[in-house]
């Protein structure tokens, strides 16, 4: 076994120590180092300060270099540091911002509010200063009655008569005049005549009578009678109160009365047919003659039927006497 020194090598070396670099003899420190040009931190205004408010100066962000932002591990997090322009209180200046001015519908607002006040306030103190008005007295005069004792005969005496055509209608129609005939089966003497009988004396009964009750007929009576060969018809027709100036109008119409007056005051008329007219279902001619007019609700129609033409003078009386008994 051989006991010379073996030389050692590279491999079996350990690994360099690093040195700082202030401890290294080599080193030599820089006689001035330059400072580093470090940017200003951004502005911020607040939008909601008012202008001209203190809230309104601009702002700088927090300095972020003392305090480094923290990662969820410990460690700092690269970039600019997150903040919060929107929150409320102080500004970067240390002084609280000023509360805002109130908006125009806040204004209007308490202008009516003031105004409604001032304006009851004024009313009540107008009202305050007035006299009372006094109230009328509780009790009013008494009615008078007078000291003579009322006849009753001379109070009936005095009051209003009732309408005679409020009464017995047939007592109202003309008595036939003597030296007359009756006229076939026609009542000769004033009689009621009802409706039926009434649409009879036309040519379409049915629509006639369907007339009659539309237009508020209530009743009917009448006479008849023949004198040589004239033939003479009087009737007084009753509507209801709301009726009779349209049943005149029809009735009018359906004669064919004109407006010549027969007598004064007279809301009627009276007139003579010129030709002559067939009888129903008949080659037999006649002349015709009619006055119609109105008192109160009750319609007379006077009608002549005669062989040759009508005495206007004639009818013109009859129809005025008729017209005197309905007073």
């Amino acid at each position: 076994m051989s006991t010379e020194p073996v030389e050692p090598s590279p491999d079996d070396a350990p690994p360099p120590t690093a040195v700082p670099p202030g401890d290294r003899p080599d080193a030599a420190a820089p006689a001035e180092a330059a400072a580093p040009v470090v940017p200003a931190p951004p502005v911020a205004v607040s939008p909601w300060a008012a202008p001209g408010s203190p809230a309104a100066a601009p702002y700088a962000h927090p300095d972020t270099a003392e305090e480094p932002a923290a990662s969820f591990d410990g460690g700092p997090v690269g970039g600019p540091p997150a903040f919060d322009v929107l929150v409320a209180g102080e500004d970067g200046t240390g002084v609280p911002a000023r509360e805002r001015r109130p908006r125009p519908v806040l204004l209007l607002t308490s202008a009516l509010v003031l105004g409604l006040l001032l304006g009851g306030g004024v009313g009540y103190a107008i009202q305050a200063g007035r006299p009372p008005t006094p109230l009328p007295p509780l009790q009013v005069a008494l009615p008078g009655y007078p000291a003579a004792v009322l006849d009753a005969a001379a109070a009936a005496e005095a009051a209003p008569k009732p309408l005679a055509i409020d009464g017995d209608l047939r007592k109202l129609v003309l008595e036939r005049p003597g030296g007359t005939d009756a006229w076939g089966d026609n009542p000769d003497v004033p009689s009621w005549i009802t409706v039926g009988e009434l649409a009879e004396r036309t040519g379409n009964a049915k629509r006639t009578f369907a007339d009659f009750n539309r237009d508020g007929f209530r009743r009917a009576a009448g006479v008849d009678w023949k004198q040589g060969e004239t033939r003479y018809r009087v009737t007084l027709l009753q509507y209801g109160p709301d009726d009779a100036d349209r049943a005149l109008a029809e009735a009018r119409g359906m004669h064919g009365a004109a407006a010549t007056k027969f007598a004064d005051g007279v809301n009627g008329g009276y007139q003579v047919e010129s030709e002559p007219e067939n009888w129903a279902e008949s080659t037999e001619k006649y002349y015709y003659g009619s006055a119609v007019a109105r008192r109160g609700t009750v319609v007379m129609e006077i009608e002549v039927f005669a062989p040759q033409p009508v005495d206007a003078a004639a009818l013109k009386d009859l129809a005025k006497k008729q017209w005197e008994r309905l007073a």
